[in-house]
């Protein structure tokens, strides 16, 4: 059952147990989309705060953002003024939480994978080089000209806010697309910054700062985790950026890449068991102590650090950004100006038209080439209103206009046109995606690729039976585990019409033990004894690789071989086959079951009832 479609049971009323597919969301990624999306209501309210502070006659809403604030020991000190230290200093939390997620995506998520990775990645480049173009080519001879950074960026808490308001049309893979996308934006947002609009560089201070950079590199290399000494040498860092001439917030982007990125491993959740263990036994302040410590240790800096800043940046820093940055009095004389301003059309034609051509097509240039894959359950018809929402710059495109331009009157000329494409966008991608619902829906995969072949699966019965059921499975999912009855059920009642085969689907973000209890089965298969092997592994309440040698030796392995098998390339190719297997066919939850090739979404009844009905046709 996909997530569009458990959600919608829901509304309807109708009873269904959760699922591992929505487990897998109701962690991080579920934190990531919701607080984003909740932030985009609070970044609404503090732009038409700005708006309507701007045009109260005498509010001062210049005055307060221009007040000068110095901070410093005796002679040394730095000033600028209250917006300047909104957007040098506060920003820097917000580029950190970006190098963090972009750190994140190339360890772990869909950067990783080359076929995965390839749409994004050039659907961003596409979305960054139009738009830029289209800005250029409008704004010729003007000298705002190279202000064209502004057309490219995206502002990934309003998007995915119009794509939550867009509701069950926007399926979850969807807004991870459009969040992958957003991570290579903002890979090339940051280097445009740095490279672009950096006007001077002073080298001494640079050379500061690059051995502050090698300062952190060497502690992180040489285990330090907490974060006192980072945050020390971070503000001198910081300090050291501002005087080179480079922009301050590019700080925040190298510590984000710094910071390690890493799944639960065996051996740090094996040791936090032993630590309790010990403090049930023998409870007191030194065990209690280990076992924090062990605990923070098992996940990683960047988790960590993404769970505790991204609020602050959602609630906090972003909106104050745009209290600070999206004021603008709107005049009668700067609304006539903006109507024909170059700048003001460059950058909306760029953000909305730009940006729905270049991501659109560069990914079905991609997709129609063959060399990549979108995700599973996202379709090109999809890609089209996502690329439109995509279109809101807001946060980065206000950051680079106020870096690139200089003159106040063209500043305001760029923000009007930024806000203009903001809500042209939403209206836009909130069209397209209502659109192709009256014609057609667009839907996941629903046949099993690659088909099963008769020798190489893991299958029960007979290889030419006519009814054939495949499940791709978890070892430590409960809902696998409740399947694993009824299936054998279904097969010891069917032994001649029905063939049962298994795929691997470890879900690693929820169960760290899956990968390699996979692996633990594939090794088994070395010795013709997979399914012995299999059986063990869902009933077995520890997953340890201490206990997955006794399930080695209780299957009769051998189990010496057992484990070396278990960490050979060959071992985990076929996990990866079949985890390739899994996004290709559209199933990204577990368990899923394909009957005869075709997807059954349901329950265990509705499976059950598929496969008997199924039978039926087929006996004579």
């Amino acid at each position: 059952m996909n997530f569009s479609t458990f959600l919608r049971r829901v509304s309807e009323g109708g009873r269904r147990p959760r699922t591992d597919r929505t487990l897998r969301f109701d962690r991080r990624l579920r934190t990531v989309l919701v607080t984003e999306t909740r932030g985009a209501a609070v970044l609404l309210v503090a732009t038409v705060l700005a708006l309507v502070w701007a045009n109260i006659p005498g509010g001062g809403y210049e005055t307060v953002w221009h007040t000068e604030i110095s901070i410093g020991f005796g002679h040394a000190a730095i000033t600028e003024d209250l917006r300047h230290w909104v957007n040098d200093a506060l920003m820097v939390f917000f580029f950190l939480l970006a190098g963090m997620e972009i750190r994140r995506e190339l360890s772990l998520g869909a950067l990783r994978d080359r076929r995965a990775a390839i749409v994004p990645i050039v659907a961003a480049i596409g979305g960054m080089a139009v738009p830029a173009v289209i800005y250029a080519t409008v704004t010729i001879g003007n000298p705002a000209q190279n202000a064209w950074g502004m057309a490219m960026a995206t502002d990934i808490a309003f998007a995915l806010g119009v794509l939550a308001l867009v509701g069950p049309r926007c399926p979850e893979n969807v807004r991870v697309f459009l969040l992958t996308l957003a991570v290579v934006d903002d890979i090339g947002a940051i280097l445009v910054i740095a490279i672009v609009y950096t006007e001077a560089v002073h080298v001494v201070a640079l050379l500061v700062a690059v051995a502050l950079i090698a300062v952190a590199v060497a502690m992180r290399a040489a285990g330090v985790w907490r974060a006192t000494p980072y945050f020390i040498v971070g503000v001198a860092l910081w300090v050291a950026t501002y005087e080179s001439g480079l922009h301050p917030t590019i700080v925040g982007v190298v510590f984000g890449l710094l910071t390690p990125a890493f799944l639960a491993r065996t051996a740090d959740l094996d040791r936090l068991d032993r630590i309790m263990k010990r403090l049930r036994r023998e409870p007191g302040p030194e065990a209690a102590r280990a076992l924090s410590i062990a605990a923070q240790g098992s996940v990683s800096a960047n988790d960590r650090l993404q769970y505790l800043l991204r609020p602050w940046t959602s609630f906090v820093i972003v909106p104050l950004f745009a209290l600070a940055n999206a004021g603008v009095a709107l005049s009668p004389e700067l609304l006539a100006r903006a109507v024909t301003s170059p700048v003001t059309l460059g950058v909306f034609f760029g953000l909305v038209v730009g940006k729905t051509v270049g991501i659109w097509g560069a990914s079905a240039a991609v997709v129609g080439a063959r060399l990549g894959r979108l995700p599973a359950g996202v379709r090109l018809g999809q890609v089209l209103p996502v690329s439109a929402v995509a279109g809101i710059g807001f946060t980065v495109s206000l950051f680079i206009a106020e870096l690139a331009i200089s003159d106040d009157r063209t500043r305001d000329e760029a923000t009007i046109g930024i806000l203009a494409a903001a809500v042209a966008a939403t209206a836009l991608g909130w069209l397209l995606f209502r659109l192709p619902s009256r014609r057609r829906r667009d839907r996941e995969p629903t046949e099993l690729r690659p088909g099963t072949q008769p020798t190489g699966e893991h299958g029960r019965g007979p290889a030419g039976a006519p009814v054939e059921l495949v499940q791709f499975g978890d070892y430590q999912c409960p809902y696998c585990r409740e399947a694993a009855p009824v299936v054998a059920a279904l097969v010891a009642r069917h032994p001649d019409q029905l063939r049962y085969v298994w795929r691997h689907l470890p879900l690693e973000d929820v169960h760290p033990y899956a990968r390699r209890a996979a692996q633990a089965a594939e090794a088994a298969a070395v010795q013709d004894a997979f399914w012995p092997m299999h059986d063990r592994l869902l009933s077995a309440d520890d997953l340890s690789d201490e206990a997955l040698i006794e399930l080695a030796r209780a299957a009769g392995l051998d189990v010496r071989q057992f484990a070396s098998d278990l960490d050979t390339a060959i071992v985990s190719a076929e996990v990866d086959a079949d985890v390739r297997s899994a996004a290709d066919s559209g199933a990204d939850g577990t368990p899923t079951f394909f009957l005869n090739g075709v997807r059954v979404d349901g329950t265990l009844d509705d499976v059950t009832a598929a496969v008997e009905r199924s039978l039926d046709t087929e006996t004579p």
